[in-house]
C-alpha cells in the first residue's frame, strides 16, 4: 500500500437520490485531507453504469451530466456484462472504496456486495445490515424483536392492497392522518401524508412506483423530530442530539425541506431537551445500531410525541453530507470536525475489513458420492 490511501469515491447512482449524492460527494471530497488520500471519483449514471474517471470528474465539476454520460456510453461495449463496473479497472490499486451513493443500489447492500467480491475495504455497514436497514419493513421487525419502540404500521403490498380501505387503516392505526411509505426508499421519496381516501389512493400509486411493499403508519400529532449520529464498529458512540423546527405552514419534514429549500427551517444543534429523554433516545439508537448489525456510521431519526415519548423512525446507513445534512453537523457540535470525521470513518472501514478477514471458511472435499436406497411409494403418489 502506498503512503497515501488510494480512495475510489463513487457518487450519483440509479436512485431518486442521485442529485443528493452529487452534493454530498462534493462536500466530502472538499473536506478530505489530501495529504492522506489520493481520491479518484467515479460517477454512477442514472441507469447504473460507472463512468470513466475523466468524464466523472467533469460531471463532478459541474458540466452537464446527461451530455457527458451519453458520449461516454457510446464508447462502451454494452454487450459485455461487466461494462457497468469496467471503469474501476482504471485504478491500478484501490485501497478503499468510499461510496457516496444514497438509496437504491447504493445503500441497500448492492455496492457492498461488489466491494466484498473485489476484496476491498469500504465505508459503512456490510451487505446484510445495509439491506435490512434499507427495508423499512425488515427494520421494524428487527426493532420490535429488540424492544426498540417505533410507530405501528400495516404492510400493504401489490398483492393485498385491495384488502385495506382508508377508513379501515385509520381505525386499525388509531389515527386520522396516515403516512404512506415505499419500504425501500430514503429522503422522504415515495412518502405521502394523507387525510382522506382520495389522497390515500394517489399516495399508494406513488409509493408502488418505488417498491412492491408499502408501509402505512399512523401519524403522531405534531411530533418533534430529532436526530442522532452514530459512529463506530463493535463499540459505537453517539453524538449529541440535533433537532429541527419546521416552518409554520409545513406539517412534516419532506424532501423539499431536506434538500431543496431549508431557508425556513430552524436547526437545533444541539437540541434542547430533558437529560433523561436525551439518554433514552441515545440508548434506543445504540441498541438499534447493534440489533441491525451496523458498523461505521448511521444517522437515526426519531419522533417525540406530545407526551414526550420517543419513537425511532428509521436508520440511514449512508446519510447525506450536503450543507443541510445533519449527520456531520451533529458531530461538529459534539467536538469532531468534518475532516476528522472522514478520517475516523475510513479507519473504521479498514478495521472492519481486517476483522472480517479473520473469519475462516473451510473447504471439505465431498469424496465419492454414495446414495441410499430409494423407495418409491406408488400408493402415496396416486
Amino acid at each position: 500500500m502506498s503512503e497515501k490511501l488510494n480512495i475510489a469515491m463513487l457518487f450519483g447512482g440509479n436512485s431518486s437520490e442521485h442529485d443528493v449524492s452529487k452534493r454530498s460527494a462534493h462536500n466530502i471530497y472538499d473536506a478530505m485531507d489530501k495529504e492522506k488520500y489520493d481520491v479518484t471519483v467515479f460517477l454512477i449514471s442514472k441507469d447504473g453504469i460507472m463512468i470513466n474517471s475523466k468524464d466523472s470528474w467533469r460531471v463532478f465539476e459541474g458540466e452537464d451530466e446527461d451530455t457527458i454520460v451519453a458520449a461516454a456510453k457510446e464508447k462502451m461495449d454494452m454487450s459485455n456484462p461487466l461494462t457497468p463496473i469496467a471503469a474501476l479497472s482504471e485504478m491500478a490499486n484501490i485501497d478503499f472504496f468510499y461510496p457516496v451513493v444514497h438509496g437504491n443500489l447504493g445503500e441497500d447492500g448492492t455496492l457492498q456486495a461488489l466491494f466484498r467480491l473485489l476484496k476491498k475495504p469500504y465505508l459503512g455497514p456490510g451487505i446484510a445490515a445495509s439491506a435490512m436497514s434499507f427495508d423499512k419493513d425488515l427494520t421494524k421487525r428487527i426493532l420490535n424483536q429488540a424492544g426498540v419502540r417505533n410507530t405501528d404500521y400495516v404492510l400493504v403490498t401489490d398483492q393485498n392492497y385491495k384488502d385495506y380501505t382508508f377508513d379501515e387503516l385509520t381505525a386499525k392505526l388509531n389515527s386520522d392522518v396516515l403516512f404512506v411509505k415505499a419500504a425501500s426508499q430514503g429522503s422522504s421519496v415515495g412518502v405521502s401524508r394523507v387525510t382522506n381516501a382520495e389522497e390515500y389512493a394517489v399516495a399508494l400509486k406513488d409509493s408502488f412506483q418505488y417498491d412492491y411493499k408499502v408501509l402505512v403508519e399512523g401519524g403522531l400529532d405534531k411530533p418533534r423530530e430529532v436526530f442522532i449520529s452514530i459512529l463506530g464498529n463493535e463499540n459505537p458512540r453517539a453524538s449529541r442530539l440535533g433537532g429541527i423546527v419546521l416552518p409554520e405552514d409545513d406539517v412534516w419534514y419532506d424532501y423539499n425541506n431536506k434538500f431543496v429549500d431549508a431557508s425556513g427551517m430552524v436547526f437545533e444543534l444541539p437540541a434542547k431537551m430533558d437529560d433523561a429523554l436525551a439518554e433514552e433516545i441515545t440508548d434506543m439508537a445504540l441498541r438499534a445500531y447493534k440489533a441491525l448489525g451496523l458498523v461505521g456510521l448511521t444517522r437515526m431519526d426519531f419522533m417525540i410525541d406530545n407526551n414526550g415519548v420517543p419513537y425511532l423512525g428509521e436508520p440511514n446507513t449512508l446519510p447525506g453530507f450536503t450543507n443541510i445534512s445533519l449527520y456531520p453537523q451533529m458531530w461538529e457540535v459534539s467536538g469532531i470536525s468534518y475532516t476528522k470525521l472522514i478520517d475516523e470513518l475510513i479507519q473504521y472501514g479498514m478495521a472492519e475489513f481486517e476483522r472480517q478477514n479473520k473469519l475462516s471458511y473451510d473447504f471439505v472435499s465431498l469424496g465419492e458420492e454414495r446414495m441410499g436406497e430409494k423407495q418409491y411409494n406408488a400408493e402415496v403418489a396416486k
